[in-house]
């Protein structure tokens, strides 16, 4: 089951290790969005995922970046977006198989390290995506296997 919060994803409401999730684009941009909460936090998420695309490796639709930065904190970067814009057949830039693809990633990164996985609504902002597509995903990828979701509506 997911657990929905008030409050602030880059401050997970829970004891252990924790993984924070959000949607990355696969063009390298960062600037806009939760991402801005993150880098308000730590540094190195941008600094990483930044790199990563530069490197050109493994930097594609699915693909997921852990970070650590802190004590039983780790970022997890998935590129689940298309560019940043609609496109001209108004085909929004979220990619929901590119989103589960990242999901079954960060599944068994929680798994290996018994982690609990905090987000925003994922997909629903700047991506364009719709929560009634992208909760069904959740729930068929970390719920299934049995990892802890909390999903977080800023206050």
């Amino acid at each position: 089951m997911i657990q929905y919060l008030k409050g602030d994803a880059t401050d997970p409401q829970k004891e252990g290790n924790k993984i924070i999730a959000h949607i990355c684009n696969d063009i390298g941009g960062w600037g806009k969005g939760f991402v801005l909460a993150i880098s308000k936090k730590w540094k190195t998420p941008e600094k990483e995922y930044r790199n990563w695309f530069k490197s050109d490796i493994n930097f594609n639709l699915g693909e997921i970046q852990l970070i650590n930065v802190e004590s039983e904190i780790w970022i997890a970067n998935m590129i689940g977006q298309h560019k940043v814009n609609t496109n001209s057949q108004g085909i929004p830039p979220i990619r929901y198989k590119a989103v589960e693809e990242c999901l079954k990633r960060i599944t068994s990164e929680a798994l290996k390290l018994n982690a609990s996985i905090h987000m925003p609504r994922i997909g629903c902002g700047l991506a364009g995506g719709k929560w009634e597509e992208i909760e069904p995903i959740i729930q068929e990828t970390l719920v299934k296997n049995g990892v802890e979701v909390y999903v977080y509506d800023f206050e």
